[in-house]
This record gives C-alpha cells, structure tokens and sequence, in this order.
C-alpha cells in the first residue's frame, strides 16, 4: 500500500471514530461533556463538537493531501479511487446526515447533497463500463471546498464569525449545494452521450 493509500485509509478510520463519537449515546453511559457559555454564541458550546471540528478539519486536509501525493508522485491505483471516494462519502454524508438530525443545519441540503451523489455516481459507473472517466468539474471543487470549510465552521458553532453575527458557515453550505447541483448537472450532460446505446 502507498503512501496517498494509507492517508485514505487514515481518513476512512478517522471518519468512522467520528460518526461513532457523535452518534454514541454519553449520557446512557453516564458521561456528560462539558459545554462552556461563551459570550456572543447563542447556544452553549459543546466540547464533542469542536473535537469533531478539529477531527474533520484534519480529515478534511488530508482529502486534497492524498489526492496530491497520489498525482504528483504517480501513485494513481483503482484502489486508491476506490477507498477514496468511500473515504469522502463516509466523511462528509454522514456527518450532513447527523447534522440534520441535531438541527444543526437544514435538511434540504443532505438530500440535495446525497440525491446529487447517487445520480453521478450512478453515471460514472455507466461511463466506467465503457471505458470512459469524466474530471471533476470546477464547480464540483469548489463545491468540495466550500462544504469542508462550512461543515468545519458548524462544528465550531461559526467561531469566529459568529461574534460579528455573519452566518458564514450558512453560506458557504448554501454555496456548496448550489455547486453540487450544478456539477451533477454539469456531470450529467457531460456523461449523457453514453446513455443512448443503453437498452
């Protein structure tokens, strides 16, 4: 395994420990965390949160790390995409699912987000069948960028913008789904010359 490889497979352990950690039930268990009442945030803030802040911020880093290493250094495998686009999916759906749950962001946008990955992915496989591989789009990066720095900021209660009252992590999610829709679109018609010999 190389080394873009083990930085995925990092990545997916890192996923799974914080999905375990924001799902499992402390209180049952008999273990509260801490929160702290910070002037100028509106909800006390919860120690579990911005540990998964900084958790997915890392994991986060280490989704475009991989990604370059594995170009630059030409460590490119089936694998390495495989693992990678698990990686992603895991990461960043199901932190948007719990998210939504905790009605800590709207739940437009897992649906969006999710809906949009199915319909792609779906096409990619089909294009994939016949030997053809579609980039990434700009507005599929930017998309990328704008989730895991407005996912971040969520888990970080908006600090610091949240102190001059400007919903930059409401904004930045808002754009990654207008940016999600218009890649998978984008994706789409790109892809949609392969649908017409399917029968």
């Amino acid at each position: 395994m190389n080394l873009a490889n083990k930085i995925t497979m990092t990545r997916i352990v890192l996923s799974v420990l914080l999905l375990i950690m924001l799902l499992f039930p402390w209180s049952e268990v008999g273990f509260e965390w801490p929160t702290y009442v910070i002037k100028g945030i509106t909800n006390p803030v919860n120690l579990k949160f911005l540990i998964a802040g900084g958790v997915f911020a890392f994991a986060s880093i280490t989704d475009f790390l991989d990604g370059y290493i594995a170009r630059s250094r030409n460590m490119v495998t089936d694998f390495g995409k495989v693992t990678d686009a698990i990686a992603d999916k895991l990461l960043v759906n199901g932190l948007l699912i719990i998210l939504a749950y905790e009605r800590s962001i709207s739940v437009v946008i897992p649906v969006v987000i999710i809906s949009r990955d199915i319909i792609v992915d779906s096409c990619k496989m089909i294009a994939g069948n016949k030997g053809h591989v579609v980039a990434a789009s700009i507005a599929g990066k930017i998309k990328t960028i704008c989730m895991m720095c407005g996912l971040t900021l969520v888990l970080f209660y908006n600090m610091p913008f949240e102190f001059i009252h400007i919903p930059v992590d409401t904004i930045l999610l808002i754009l990654a789904t207008l940016m999600s829709v218009i890649s998978g679109v984008q994706y789409v018609a790109n892809l949609s010359v392969y649908f017409k010999d399917m029968k």
